[in-house]
């Protein structure tokens, strides 16, 4: 595992001089390594079937750290989705921003992101997690202020980084707290004192710190303003970071912490509350854009809150339902981030109301956002009908409050049904009216990819 993320760093730092060689290949040559690395992983499945794969090399040995790697069943699934997207974002990001005078650049800061991300999910030790957390909040600034020139991006950029670092502040103090109650920073070793940590006088402020570094990164509500200013950057970065990736590391968090830190009273209300209200204030705010991303920043938002409420419920079954809609959130809203892009690349505009009948000029990619949206609308046989499925189950079944949550979790599906519609439908569908459009379907480059994870939403269904 070592060896793997440090790959990712490597060819992070030639990724600008490759580019110098590759020019228009460059997405392709560097999307074999995360291809290659997403294939390593999947061989790994009958080894974590059978336990956890743990690897360590000394770090600092005088105060008992180690570079500590975990392969489980949850890292494992972050491990793909990160891998095999991340393949598909760079083959996009190389049609999507051919001929920018910096793409040589972009490619190095999204690699190194993604090597980022493999280090968090994958860090077995506490302070180890904590280097990596920070360089995802690092890569972040560096991508959504990638236009450095526009007063925006640069904005939102600075905005994301204060809001995700002051959460980091907080669970870096969480970190040690916890690791001196628990008596190791190790999450194996912390584990078997779960139950210490959650007696001891020090767990809500444990819990509280740790929380703050969860529902900022997560983008949890009154937090969440910082998700759809972060639109100002490149459709790769809001596919890859803002949808797939980065948002769901506060969730990984959660699901990492609650045999720790869960099964409290504080833990559940906490949660429910947050994720409650974060699922349907995202689903309001949807409904009024007009923006293609702002419609899918605000509909990522509301499901990052729904993730949060599972936790928060943390019966098995809500758990279950979290790991699979995580899942198929994953593959359906980084397609259509990647189709918001196309549009937007090919017709010059992602203001929904001018946009209507490209399916005459892009069917390629109108058939990709169709099933991408039936996907996010939970319409069977397709895969998001599954994870909408359980995720009303474990709704119901949460105790006291079932049907109110359930009640509120159907406001907020209608409200992702409209989103779908608008963002799958709307811009393919009636008169065409392309301002500014190239009148031809986008390159293999910028389809390639929606039309992988929304075919991949079939199959899997």
């Amino acid at each position: 595992m070592t060896f793997a993320i440090l790959s990712v760093f490597l060819l992070a730092a030639l990724a600008p001089t490759l580019h110098r060689f590759l020019r228009g290949a460059t997405g392709w040559v560097l999307a074999l390594l995360p291809l290659g690395l997403s294939l390593w992983f999947w061989t790994l499945l009958p080894q974590v079937a059978d336990g956890a794969i743990v690897e360590s090399i000394p770090w600092v040995p005088s105060l008992g750290l180690a570079l500590a790697f975990r392969i489980d069943g949850l890292s494992l699934l972050f491990l793909l989705l990160i891998a095999a997207i991340g393949a598909l974002i760079l083959v996009y990001a190389g049609g999507y921003l051919h001929g920018h005078r910096h793409e040589g650049r972009f490619f190095g800061f999204i690699l190194f992101f993604m090597g980022s991300m493999l280090g968090l999910v994958a860090s077995e030790n506490l302070i180890v997690m904590f280097v990596f957390w920070e360089l995802t909040s690092l890569a972040s600034y560096l991508l959504i202020g990638f236009d450095h020139e526009q007063p925006k991006a640069r904005a939102s950029a600075l905005q994301a980084l204060l809001i995700t670092g002051g959460g980091g502040l907080a669970l870096l103090a969480g970190f040690i707290l916890l690791g001196q109650v628990g008596g190791s920073y190790s999450f194996s070793e912390l584990l078997q004192n779960g139950d210490a940590v959650r007696e001891h006088t020090l767990y809500l402020p444990i819990l509280l710190l740790v929380l703050a570094g969860a529902l900022t990164k997560s983008a949890q509500m009154p937090f969440h303003f910082w998700l759809p200013s972060a639109m100002a950057a490149p459709t790769p970065v809001s596919a890859y970071l803002h949808s797939a990736t980065m948002v769901k590391a506060g969730v990984f968090l959660l699901a990492r912490m609650n045999p720790l830190l869960g099964e409290t009273v504080p833990w559940h209300n906490i949660l429910t509350i947050v994720g409650v209200i974060t699922m349907l204030g995202g689903a309001l705010l949807a409904l009024p854009q007009t923006d293609l991303k702002l419609l899918l920043a605000y509909s990522t938002v509301s499901a990052l809150g729904a993730l949060v409420l599972l936790l928060g419920i943390g019966t098995r079954l809500a758990m279950e339902a979290a790991i699979v809609y995580l899942f198929v959130h994953a593959l359906y809203k980084a397609a259509l981030f990647m189709v918001a892009g196309a549009i937007d690349h090919e017709a010059g505009t992602r203001d929904v109301r001018s946009l209507s009948g490209l399916i005459r000029i892009m069917p390629i990619t109108a058939v990709a956002a169709g099933l991408a949206a039936l996907s996010m609308s939970g319409f069977p046989p397709l895969l998001g009908f599954i994870g909408k499925e359980l995720l009303y189950e474990a709704k119901v079944q949460s105790a006291d409050i079932g049907l109110l949550v359930t009640g509120m979790g159907v406001l907020a599906n209608v409200a992702m049904v409209a989103v779908a519609l608008l963002v799958g439908f709307t811009p393919f569908h009636g008169i065409l009216r392309k301002p500014g459009a190239r009148g031809h379907e986008p390159s293999l480059a910028l389809w390639l990819g929606p039309a992988t994870l929304a075919g991949l939403s079939v199959v899997l269904g």
